[in-house]
């Protein structure tokens, strides 16, 4: 009887083992679509979120090939493209920028990880000035705290930068209703309003602020999903199973995307979780 447990647990550990690898090297690709009376011309974006230099084969090419295959307009980038880390080379995630703004607009919102590129220069050095550098020789203006309108569309993009206190391990930080209108402003009433926002975790207040769609990542999916459930099991603030895991999620009429990301960092593996690379489709309202 020992035995036979012993072999079942060596096939169960062997065949996890398998999930995780074959997990951790693809990704799929999923549609959400939103109908609004203020979008005024059908446009598809694709939204990219926390590669941390992740490459799907060399320089990416599958991973670009499957962004050409979905035909975007235009880019948006929510944040972590590459990682904060002095033993880690950006490239990956500046080849696919360059890549990209040769042929698409690109928005490209930051997240904790380039934000951090900045915040502790005395770790980092000039990696924020040579990424930012690079971004901007491919023609890619960060939106950090700012926005860009797309009048022909009826969009405006906005992209939103929090302080790093808001990333805290453990046990979010209460966000103070004043505080996004201090960073962006207030959201517009007569166009349809789409925030770049890489943590999840403050949708009601994105929501309360005004936008019509949230675009996270941040979790990477909660690393492992269980299975037959779907939830995922950990997010980099240590929460297990935490509400904002992945998907689409709802607050009245505001609607928030949530990617599990292209890559991984702490964490260097996924388990029935792979990466999402998600296209998104605005419509206008066909009045019956």
């Amino acid at each position: 009887m020992l035995d036979i447990l012993i072999t079942i647990i060596v096939i169960a550990a062997l065949v996890l083992a398998w999930i995780m690898l074959y997990d951790s090297n693809r990704f799929v690709v999923r549609t959400h679509t939103v109908t609004d009376r203020r979008i005024k011309k059908p446009c598809r974006a694709v939204l990219l979120t926390d590669l941390h230099n992740k490459q799907y084969g060399k320089k990416n090419e599958r991973l670009l090939a499957a962004i050409r295959a979905a035909q975007p307009d235009f880019i948006l980038a929510a944040g972590d493209l590459l990682t904060a880390n002095t033993k880690e080379s950006f490239e990956p995630a500046l080849h696919l920028m360059r890549s990209l703004a040769g042929d698409y607009p690109v928005y490209y919102a930051y997240g904790n990880h380039e934000q951090r590129l900045a915040a502790a220069r005395d770790v980092y050095g000039d990696m924020a000035e040579r990424y930012e550098a690079g971004l901007g020789s491919a023609g890619i203006e960060p939106v950090v705290n700012g926005h860009c309108n797309l009048p022909e569309q009826g969009i405006v993009l906005y992209g939103v930068e929090i302080d790093m206190e808001y990333f805290k391990k453990l046990r979010p930080e209460a966000m103070n209703p004043g505080y996004l209108p201090g960073l962006l402003g207030q959201a517009p009433k007569d166009a349809y309003t789409v925030l770049l926002a890489h943590n999840p975790d403050y949708f009601p207040q994105y929501a309360a602020w005004g936008a019509a769609l949230t675009l996270s990542g941040h979790v990477h999916g909660g690393v492992a999903r269980v299975p037959f459930w779907g939830k995922g099991f950990i997010a980099p603030t240590w929460r297990i199973f935490p509400k904002y895991d992945g998907g689409v999620f709802r607050e009245g009429d505001a609607v928030m995307v949530l990617s599990r990301g292209l890559g991984s960092h702490t964490i260097p593996v996924r388990l029935f979780n792979p990466g999402e690379l998600w296209v998104i489709e605005f419509r206008p309202l066909t009045e019956p």
